[in-house]
């Protein structure tokens, strides 16, 4: 099986790093976020990934063209421009990595048309987006999927509060909670999809086609479209305080989406 990310937006809430970076290639622990949500597929076997570009396309092929060498002690021979490289210091050897420009402003739904011709017949995929890392059971996700009769399966999270919760007693204060140790009771879209093939036919080839509006709304319609609903970590990176936690919670001891 293989997991399709979207990676071509321009990432505009978080312009202190993306107006250098596209925001998927914005590092955590000195890797792109898009690696840390490679890392939690590759965990439960899944290491074929589509990458759906857009904006800055050049940084994710730069990075993945010279994964092997920036991993890796080199001896440079500069006279006979050849390369030695020495040691085995990374574990994605096994990963396949598909780098896909599906257009500069094009919307979520269009890039997973044009990406979909990278997919096998009939080949049920995973999806989700390249900004956002969880500590989520992929297997378990998968069954799920396979143990309902729906075309699609959205994960569904309940997000950090973003407020602070306040009790109190007439207008005494009797506790506060800081947002972050708080969880909302309302589910949101977490990404982390499974679709079959068939579900591709809600999708036009169009660059103001949005996955999150007509088709999963006409998906939701039909009675194809199942949640399955992800209670533990869930984090987006859309703001520099989000980056700024989630490079805190990485450098931490218990890092909570660190699963492999």
């Amino acid at each position: 099986m293989k997991a399709m990310i979207l990676c071509g937006g321009k990432g505009t809430r978080l312009r202190e790093l993306s107006e250098v970076l596209p925001k998927p290639m914005v590092m955590i622990g000195g890797r792109p976020i898009v690696w840390h949500i490679m890392k939690t597929y590759a965990a439960f076997g899944v290491k074929e990934f589509i990458l759906c570009l857009g904006y800055k396309a050049d940084v994710f092929k730069d990075y993945f063209l010279n994964y092997r060498y920036s991993n890796q002690d080199l001896t440079i021979d500069l006279g006979r421009e050849s390369v030695t490289i020495h040691g085995d210091n990374h574990g994605e050897h096994d990963w396949k990595v598909t780098l896909a420009f599906t257009g500069e402003d094009a919307m979520t739904g269009a890039r997973v048309l044009r990406a979909s011709k990278y997919l096998g017949e009939d080949e049920t995929f995973l999806l989700t987006y390249g900004d956002a890392v969880a500590k989520i059971d992929v297997g378990e996700l998968i069954r799920f999927h396979k143990g309902h009769s729906g075309c699609a399966t959205v994960t569904g999270v309940f997000p950090p509060s973003r407020f602070g919760d306040l009790k109190s007693e007439g207008d005494l204060v009797t506790a506060f909670q800081e947002k972050a140790q708080l969880q909302s009771e309302h589910m949101i879209n977490g990404g982390f999809f499974v679709l079959d093939k068939k579900f591709l036919k809600y999708l036009k080839d169009e660059d103001s086609c949005v996955l999150e509006k007509e088709p999963l709304e006409k998906c939701a319609a039909a009675r194809e479209l199942y949640i399955h609903r992800h209670k533990g970590f869930w984090q987006c990176m859309d703001t520099y305080r989000e980056w700024e936690m989630l490079e805190a919670l990485w450098k931490s001891d218990s890092c909570p989406w660190r699963v492999w």
